[in-house]
């Protein structure tokens, strides 16, 4: 199999080089120059457990120089999914697929405006992955990556897909209903990202509070019920299952906290502005996400 990972960010960077370890042929794109040339260069460094390894995997910021590619996986920021996804047409063969790991609600839909919605498969990861410097990344964080058919088409897609990613030790499952596993990965995201980013906190430090478990609990539980007013199936345990994230990534920062930290634009219009506005859509009252999706938006707009 043939893959090309379109942002070889931190994320797209660490599953590139985990394929290309064993041995699947991988391309990476990406705009920015100084890690594309380091990674060239160099090798990717990935630091785990207090080590860091070279990995070689070739990288381009020229997508005429890459061959078309039996999967694009699509791993850039969900404010630039519409340029990837025009990208990810361009490098895709015919029967094809693209794959995208991205955080938030309406990647997939933006997606399917480019590529079939049958050769599209969504999926979420728990792998963790932060850029130190040009061609050198953390490892933060392992854990299972599911993902499935975004249509009901040729569901031995997810399968073959699924299979390069265990023998690249990318611990991998299929699942039907990969809707609902989205909107699980958003309910963590919609818990820890936005108040983590504004507090300057880690992860594990909205457990320290009462209160801040309070207003976690509060936004969680408006998204749940807006995901099943819209017929998602979403575990009962939910809000205990995030508390259970943040502690198990207790010392991380979220990457919505990197991206505020860094002065990035921020991806709260898929996560806490997602269920706003699927919200809306029902008539529903979330002031908490609501809030949450405000603050964020004002903070970044008044970046210095």
């Amino acid at each position: 199999m043939k893959i090309t990972v379109v942002g070889a960010g931190a994320m797209g960077s660490l599953f590139g080089a985990l394929l290309s370890e064993s041995g699947t042929s991988v391309r990476l794109f990406d705009i920015r120059a100084e890690h594309i040339k380091a990674i060239n260069e160099n090798g990717l460094g990935i630091e785990l457990g207090g080590k860091t390894r070279s990995v070689n995997v070739k990288a381009t910021t020229d997508k005429k120089k890459i061959r078309k590619a039996d999967l694009v996986i699509i791993f850039v920021k969900s404010n630039h999914t519409g340029d990837a996804a025009r990208v990810a047409s361009e490098l895709v063969n015919p029967a094809g697929f693209v794959l995208t790991l991205q955080n938030g609600l309406g990647n997939a839909d933006i997606i399917a405006e480019c590529i079939d919605p049958g050769r599209i498969v969504v999926g979420t990861t728990s792998h963790g992955a932060t850029i130190l410097e040009p061609g050198l990344i953390r490892h933060a964080g392992t854990g299972p990556t599911l993902i499935g058919m975004w249509s009901e088409a040729e569901k031995t897609a997810a399968q073959g897909i699924a299979d390069v990613f265990n023998k690249a030790g990318i611990a991998t499952e299929t699942v039907d209903d990969i809707r609902s596993v989205v909107w699980e990965k958003l309910m963590i995201n919609v818990g820890i990202n936005a108040v983590t980013a504004l507090t300057g906190i880690k992860n594990g430090q909205i457990l320290d509070l009462s209160s801040t478990r309070a207003l976690v609990r509060a936004a969680v539980e408006e998204a749940m019920g807006v995901a099943r007013a819209h017929s998602i199936n979403i575990p009962d345990d939910m809000v205990e299952h995030v508390f259970q994230v943040a502690e198990a990534t207790g010392a991380n920062r979220s990457s919505m906290g990197q991206d505020v930290d860094n002065k990035r634009q921020t991806e709260i219009g898929v996560i806490n502005g997602a269920v706003v506005k699927e919200a809306q859509k029902l008539a529903f009252d979330v002031p908490v996400n609501q809030t949450l999706a405000t603050l964020i938006e004002t903070l970044q707009t008044h970046y210095r």
